[in-house]
């Protein structure tokens, strides 16, 4: 039996790349040798040529005529190639692509400026006019003397470039003059490259790098379902799993653990939406190429569709990531199957909060388990940022104030883009409103605080589409203390407070809006926040009849965010002083509606004792007066108080009976009303 050329050669993607390398030089050289007669004069113009020419001389190919070399090169790589168990990228993506070694040769001819730049040489010298340094599609269809193969050669270039194995840098041009390229990316693949960022918008994960699916924080049902999905993949009766979650909630590692358990790694792509872009093409050859299962990552808003196109050259399982919203359609949803990874309960987040700041310990860790609804992936970051604020200040351990400025940090980093941080402080005896109202407030305290137990305990009739989410409206005039009690609850609850700035949520641009809100009410289900709509009349106002195209779009803002508040999971609280402008529907969806109205005269007392200044000579019955007089909300007298402490601090400091009143006098000029005060302050 012949020996093969080839048996001394490590059985490995590199070297078979090599070979393969040397079969497109090969090819080249005889195309030179008939353009410029010998081999002669093709070393003679393109001496760096015979470097490569002696070494594949050197494997028996010394003595072969042109026409024959190259077949008998290609004949010698499939004898080595059987002989290769291993995984082979080039091997692996010619069989799913259909192609036969010669047909495949071109996309390697077409490759060579990738590892030798002074290949743009000799294709630049071919080309008419000159100027071109990459191969055109004209040139690599005349790399062949037989006429009788031109409609073959003709029709594996197309297949190449339909495929996604080659990329038309110049699609305007005219066909023979398109200058083709191999993605960077498969050509690092076909080298095998195992780089992680292969592009900004693609990212490969080997198999060694995932975690067994056994090793994986989550539900014990919900170990047990994904530990069947290998399975269904590997007998093909399913091809597609479709995970749904919000983001950074494991939803990638459980992907990865499946396709750990299949020996696959996981080629990670995001930023694809549009159906037309070029870089779909090229997803299935590069799974191919990586032994890696596909995960295409979405995030779409309620409504919204996604039309994902076709694989390629790529026969194996394949992924989606999506968010809780938002559908899919096009062959990826055939023979799929869908799971839903929701944010980790309390046991599950002391689990995480354990692993993440190990092998630190985390005091009170029961409570930081119950108090911050999190998803799985941001405990994990922030009990890493935790460990590092304990480690600054020389503890051991970690204490809740470390695990509270940690999770501070990633609401800044994933919120102050889209909302307004709000500073908080104080608790409820900061807040002068009326019994009623204040036990209200502490009612919707308790809603929050419990908000995950709530549906478990009650019948399921009661608990109907009931969640996690709390949903508060405060209605009442300005000034009397609504956005003050939204602080004092986050406060209380010690959850940061964001408020959502209308004029970066509002587009004039159709379903922009919508996308907007989606994207904050999203982020702020993930983490453990409390939203603040200010003046929200704005957004919930009532549904009118159409009769302009305005009145219909203005329509369906209100029904997506009818039904978006509806899913909502975390805690928003929509403050109006115009309730009666507000979409019934939307009142019936609130969790907890509060009334504030203006403070009478024994409330307006109190709250100016609060605000005043502790060292102060102000006359009690001038104080009495005006609160009895004066119908001042709780902004206005703060307001006051703040003027006449300015005034005061250009005169000793001290508040007088004199700057009080002239305070009250000019928050009734401001109101373009008269002050009802019949004395002044020195009578």
């Amino acid at each position: 039996m012949e020996k093969n050329p080839f048996s001394d050669l490590e059985g490995s993607p590199a070297e078979h790349f090599r070979l393969c390398f040397y079969g497109a030089v090969l090819r080249l050289i005889a195309h030179l040798a008939r353009s410029l007669g010998s081999f002669e004069e093709v070393f003679k113009h393109f001496p760096f040529l015979g470097a490569y020419s002696d070494e594949i001389a050197a494997r028996g190919v010394a003595g072969l005529s042109v026409e024959t070399a190259g077949d008998w090169w290609y004949k010698a790589i499939g004898s080595w190639e059987e002989a290769t168990s291993i995984h082979l990228p080039v091997r692996a993506l010619r069989v799913a692509a259909r192609l036969d070694m010669r047909g495949f040769e071109l996309m390697f001819c077409t490759g060579l400026t990738e590892e030798d730049a002074r290949f743009g040489d000799v294709f630049e010298s071919l080309h008419t006019p000159p100027g071109q340094r990459r191969p055109t599609y004209g040139l690599l269809n005349s790399f062949q003397n037989s006429r009788d193969r031109q409609h073959e050669k003709t029709s594996s270039l197309q297949q190449l470039i339909s495929l996604g194995l080659l990329r038309v840098l110049n699609p305007e041009a005219p066909r023979s003059e398109w200058a083709l390229q191999v993605p960077a990316p498969l050509w690092s693949a076909l080298r095998a490259e195992e780089q992680p960022h292969l592009a900004q918008w693609l990212r490969y994960v080997p198999a060694s790098e995932s975690q067994d699916l056994d090793r994986i924080v989550i539900s014990e049902t919900l170990q047990k379902w994904l530990e069947e999905v290998p399975v269904a993949l590997a007998s093909s009766s399913v091809r597609t799993v479709i995970i749904r979650g919000p983001q950074r909630n494991g939803r990638r590692t459980a992907i990865r653990g499946i396709a750990n358990a299949l020996l696959l790694g996981v080629l990670e792509v995001t930023g694809l939406s549009k159906t037309d872009d070029e870089r779909w093409k090229t997803l299935g050859p590069l799974a191919t190429a990586l032994h890696a299962m596909p995960m295409v990552v979405l995030e779409l808003s309620p409504g919204e569709t996604a039309m994902l196109p076709s694989v390629t050259a790529y026969e194996g399982p394949m992924a989606l990531v999506i968010g809780r919203h938002g559908g899919v359609s096009g062959p990826w949803t055939e023979r799929s199957v869908t799971v839903s990874i929701d944010v980790p309960d309390q046991g599950e987040r002391l689990a995480h909060w354990t692993t993440g700041a190990a092998p630190h310990e985390i005091k009170e860790l029961e409570t930081v388990a119950e108090r911050y609804r999190m998803t799985s992936g941001n405990i994990r970051r922030a009990a890493s940022i935790a460990v590092s604020y304990a480690s600054l200040k020389q503890r051991a351990s970690i204490e809740s104030s470390d695990i509270q400025q940690a999770i501070r940090s990633l609401n800044h980093e994933t919120l102050d883009s889209l909302a307004e941080h709000v500073e908080t402080s104080g608790n409820w005896s900061h807040l002068a409103v009326p019994p009623q109202t204040l036990d209200e407030l502490r009612n919707l305290e308790s809603r929050c605080r419990h908000r995950e137990r709530l549906p478990f305990t009650v019948p399921s009739a009661a608990g109907t589409h009931l969640n996690a989410g709390v949903r508060a409206l405060l209605t009442g005039p300005s000034g009397t203390g609504k956005s003050l009690a939204a602080r004092l609850l986050a406060a209380s609850l010690r959850m940061d407070l964001y408020r959502i700035n209308l004029s970066t949520v509002v587009n004039k641009y159709i379903g922009e809006t919508e996308k907007n809100l989606n994207l904050i009410l999203s982020r702020a289900e993930e983490l453990p926040v409390i939203l603040l709509l200010d003046e929200g009349d704005a957004l919930l106002t009532q549904r009118t009849h159409v009769q302009t195209a305005n009145d219909r779009y203005a329509n369906l803002e209100t029904n997506f965010l009818l039904q978006r508040l509806e899913s909502f999971e975390g805690i928003i609280i929509v403050t109006t002083n115009a309730g009666e402008r507000i979409d019934s529907a939307f009142a019936r969806r609130m969790d907890v509606v509060i009334d504030f109205r203006p403070p009478d005269s024994a409330e307006r007392w109190a709250i100016w004792n609060m605000f005043l200044p502790e060292k102060h000579d102000v006359n009690d019955q001038l104080l009495s007066e005006i609160a009895l007089r004066c119908s001042l909300t709780g902004a206005q007298i703060r307001n006051a108080v703040l003027h006449a402490s300015l005034v005061a601090l250009g005169n000793g400091g001290i508040v007088t009976s004199e700057y009080l009143e002239a305070a009250v006098r000019r928050e009734y000029r401001k109101l373009g009303a008269a002050c009802p005060l019949r004395r002044s302050a020195g009578s």
